[in-house]
C-alpha cells in the first residue's frame, strides 16, 4: 500500500473509489467500508483509496498509533491510504471546499465511500448529505454506510477502548473483527527475562491503548510472519517491590523458538487470551517457575500442536 501525506502530494488515482473517514478504530463498520471500497475498485480495474485524518479531528484518545491503523488498513488490500494532518490551517477548510478541492479535483474520486455518521469540514458542518447534493456537480458516486450496532448500541472506538481497558478481550473482538493487538517497537531492555531462561523482547507501545496488566498468550507478527508467544503487561512488581497502581509500562514478549535479532523492529501482538493477573513473587526463583508455568499453559490451551516456527 502506497501512502501519502498531505494534500500537495496527492495525485490523481485512476478511477479512484474513495473511502473517507477517520478509521481510527478499524472496528467492524470501519471494515466493512474499506472492504467494499477495495472489492469495487478491483471489479472496475480503479484505485482503492483511504483518505483518513492524523491527529483525530475531535481530539478523542486514539485506540491505535497512526503506524497500526495503517498497517490494518493495508493488511485489507488497499492500494493508497492519502494521510491529511488536522492542524489549525486544515480545521478551517469548509466542507464544500473540501469535497470540491481534494476530493473531486485532486482524486478525481470516481465512488465515495463514508459511514452515515462520518462529519468534515469546517466546524464539522459536512456530512453524507452535503456529499449527496455535490455529487451530481462533481461527478462521483456515494455510497454511505449504516452504524453498525451490537446489543442496540452503536460500534464505537470509544465504547472499544472501554472494553479493552477492563480487559473484556472477547467483547472488543466481536465488535473489532479481530484480536485486540497493539503495535510497538523492540527495544533493549535489562535482559532480566534472558537471565531467567526466557529471553523476551521488549516493546515501546505506540500510542495505543493497552488491556489490563498481567500475561497473556499471542501471536506475533514480525514483518510478514505470525509467531506464537506469551506477553506480559505491568510493573514488573518483582523487580520494583510493588505493583504499581498507575497504567502498566512494560511490555514483553517471549517469541517459542525464536532467536532472530529484532532489535528496532515494529511488531504487532495480538491478544488470544489472558493467562493470569499480575502478581508479585518473592524472588526470581519464584518468578521464573510462574513463567514456566505461562508459557506451558499457553502451549497447552492455545497453540498445540502449532508451537514450532522458527526463523
Amino acid at each position: 500500500m502506497k501512502v501519502v501525506y498531505g494534500i500537495s502530494n496527492i495525485r490523481n488515482y485512476p478511477k479512484a473509489v474513495v473511502a473517507l473517514g477517520v478509521f481510527d478504530g478499524m472496528h467492524c463498520g470501519h471494515r466493512r467500508i474499506l472492504q467494499a471500497a477495495v472489492r469495487k475498485a478491483r471489479a472496475i480495474k480503479g484505485r482503492s483509496v483511504v483518505l483518513t485524518f492524523w491527529p483525530h479531528p475531535q481530539k478523542e484518545e486514539s485506540l491505535h498509533s497512526l503506524n497500526h491503523r495503517l498497517k490494518l488498513i493495508a493488511d485489507l488490500g488497499v492500494d493508497v491510504a492519502v494521510v491529511l494532518r488536522f492542524n489549525p490551517a486544515f480545521s478551517r477548510i469548509t466542507a464544500p471546499d473540501f469535497v470540491k478541492k481534494v476530493l473531486a479535483e485532486k482524486i478525481r474520486a470516481r465512488y465515495i465511500y463514508v459511514g452515515k455518521n462520518f462529519r468534515f469540514g469546517r466546524g464539522a458542518s459536512g456530512d453524507y448529505r452535503l456529499l449527496k447534493r455535490l455529487a451530481r456537480l462533481y461527478r462521483f458516486c456515494l455510497k454511505v454506510f449504516d452504524i453498525i450496532r451490537v446489543n442496540h448500541r452503536a460500534v464505537s472506538s470509544s465504547r472499544i477502548r472501554s472494553l479493552i481497558t477492563k480487559g473484556k478481550l472477547h467483547a472488543a473482538e466481536r465488535l473489532l473483527s479481530r484480536k485486540v493487538s497493539v503495535l510497538g517497537t523492540v527495544v533493549r531492555g535489562d535482559s532480566l527475562a534472558g537471565r531467567l531462561g526466557f529471553p523476551t523482547a521488549n516493546i515501546n507501545p505506540h500510542h495505543e491503548v493497552l488491556p489490563p496488566a498481567g500475561s497473556y498468550a499471542a501471536s506475533v507478527i514480525v514483518g510478514k510472519r505470525k509467531f506464537n508467544g506469551v506477553c506480559y503487561i505491568g510493573s514488573r512488581p518483582t523487580v520494583t517491590k510493588r505493583i504499581k497502581s498507575r497504567r502498566p509500562r512494560n511490555i514483553e514478549v517471549h517469541i517459542f523458538n525464536f532467536k532472530k535479532d529484532i532489535y528496532g523492529r515494529d511488531v504487532e501482538i495480538r491478544f488470544l487470551g489472558k493467562i493470569r493477573n499480575e502478581k508479585r513473587f518473592a524472588s526470581e526463583e519464584d518468578l521464573a517457575r510462574q513463567v514456566k508455568i505461562d508459557l506451558q499453559q499457553a502451549r497447552d490451551k492455545f497453540f498445540l500442536p502449532h508451537t514450532h516456527h522458527n526463523i
